[in-house]
């Protein structure tokens, strides 16, 4: 039974000190001096920031968790082709023999087909994933074990004579069907680093979710493996869900750089959910996806919670269109601090002002929140907060300064509600639910170099999931 938590000397809103009293989940009273009640369990702040739990607006869950049983492919764990080699060497098979690797990028070895991986690693049928999430390759004894020379799948790269190059691009539901069944992946660890991140709510934005995935879920948020509250992009269109458990969020579409649909096509799969009164969170990555997608709402219309993933590359005249729609942008910054130099090299120079603003889209109105793209970025948000207000590569470039945000902007974008993200941050107040974060310092001072050491404890539903400090 939940018998409550009085938290003392609280920081609020970066200004007051006070103390909180949680009841049955939700906030009670915050006031001075509050009086313990009997058997109350007391968390002494000292002094430092509470905050409303942050929310991820956008990563993986599965794949997070899926992550545990790879191996790393790229940097900074791996930056060679005969380091690649020894990691792939050393790495554990899976319980039907298969080897998994993620996080590839083409600095290692370059762009890696069968033939490449062959003269990696031989014997074990081997699929790496790259870094950006949308390629699978494999070798040759994984080729032929999927039977990728007879598979039907558009994503099938194949050569001049037809035969599969072991390349596959956004094809995981269809690999999901040849590889050998397994159990799926834990999620508790998952949640207990959401929770050491001060996370208490994520949106899952995997698309096309099957019915095992949500299951699984599911399950673990009736079990309490992952105590954060979930949202789900990738839920069927007309998906209901359970009077506990994850609910569905806008619904997802990918927007595949390398097979854009044409104008009316994609005015139709928006048209579809919004038939049903769920709007649409649209994977856009390129100016053309944008510069198509801003087309097509422009034509059926949009509906309130619209938004567009990543926008990683933004020309400026599109900025005033996000904000005639009334579109919001869940964005990715912290990209820049783990690959930025990257996009300074393959991007054109005249387009570095585009890459990831956040700053102008704010300025022009649009709702903006920063998000993880977890495993395929940081997961960490203070890091990503810390990236949002830098814009510095791993070389220490700028990529885009005129798009700094404050730490402060940054991490309300985190505070929004994972309904609403890059609306008005939440604040601790009586009768919402005690979702929370304590941190180990003021606000000021956590803003002023934001980092997961700051975070003290983190309360969901009431229950104190995470505690690094002395509760009594």
């Amino acid at each position: 039974m939940n018998t409550g938590l009085l938290i003392r000397d609280a920081e609020l809103d970066g200004q007051v000190r006070a103390d909180v009293r949680v009841t049955g989940g939700t906030i009670a009273e915050v006031a001075p001096g509050l009086t313990r009640r009997p058997g109350e369990p007391v968390l002494d702040a000292l002094g430092g920031a509470l905050l409303p739990g942050l929310c991820d607006h956008h990563l993986h869950l599965h794949a997070l968790a899926a992550q545990a049983g790879s191996v790393p492919c790229g940097p900074p764990a791996v930056t060679g082709a005969f380091a690649l080699a020894g990691a792939l060497a050393g790495a554990t098979s899976d319980e039907h023999g298969w080897v998994r690797g993620v996080g590839y990028a083409e600095t290692v070895a370059g762009d890696l087909a069968a033939d490449a991986i062959d003269r990696l690693h031989v014997g074990r049928p081997v699929r790496i994933q790259h870094r950006s999430g949308a390629l699978w390759m494999l070798n040759s004894a994984a080729v032929a074990a999927l039977g990728l020379a007879g598979g039907q799948h558009p994503g099938i790269e194949r050569d001049r004579h037809g035969a599969p190059t072991g390349r596959l691009w956004r094809a995981d539901d269809w690999l999901r069907t040849r590889l050998p069944r397994s159990r799926p992946p834990d999620l508790g660890p998952v949640g207990t680093r959401l929770a050491a991140f001060g996370i208490t709510s994520v949106t899952d934005a995997t698309p096309d979710l099957e019915a095992a995935a949500i299951e699984a879920v599911t399950d673990a948020l009736a079990s309490g493996a992952v105590r954060q509250r979930v949202r789900l992009l990738g839920a069927p269109i007309d998906w209901r869900p359970a009077s506990t458990g994850p609910v569905p969020g806008p619904y997802k579409i990918v927007l595949a750089d390398s097979a854009l649909p044409g104008l009316d096509s994609l005015i139709g799969r928006i048209a579809e959910p919004h038939a049903h009164g769920r709007p649409v969170a649209v994977h856009c990555v390129t100016r053309e996806a944008l510069l198509l997608l801003l087309a097509a709402f422009a034509d059926v219309g949009t509906l309130c919670g619209d938004r567009v993933e990543h926008a990683a590359l933004v020309p400026a005249e599109s900025v005033p269109a996000l904000a005639d729609l009334g579109l919001r942008v869940v964005t990715q910054p912290g990209f820049l601090a783990h690959r930025g130099d990257d996009f300074l090299r393959d991007v054109p120079e005249a387009e570095h002002v585009d890459l990831y603003r956040c700053r102008s889209l704010i300025e022009a109105g649009v709702p903006l929140a920063p998000s993880s793209d977890a495993p395929y970025g940081p997961l960490d948000p203070w890091a990503v907060i810390a990236a949002a207000a830098a814009r510095r590569t791993p070389a220490g470039r700028t990529a885009g300064p005129a798009e700094r945000l404050s730490t402060a902007e940054a991490l309300a974008g985190y505070l929004s509600d994972p309904a609403d993200p890059g609306g008005s941050p939440r604040r601790i107040r009586t009768g919402v639910p005690a979702d929370l974060v304590l941190l180990r310092v003021p606000r000021a001072v956590a803003l002023s170099g934001p980092s997961a050491d700051h975070v003290r404890a983190t309360v969901i539903g009431g229950a104190l999931v995470w505690d690094t400090g002395t509760s009594r």
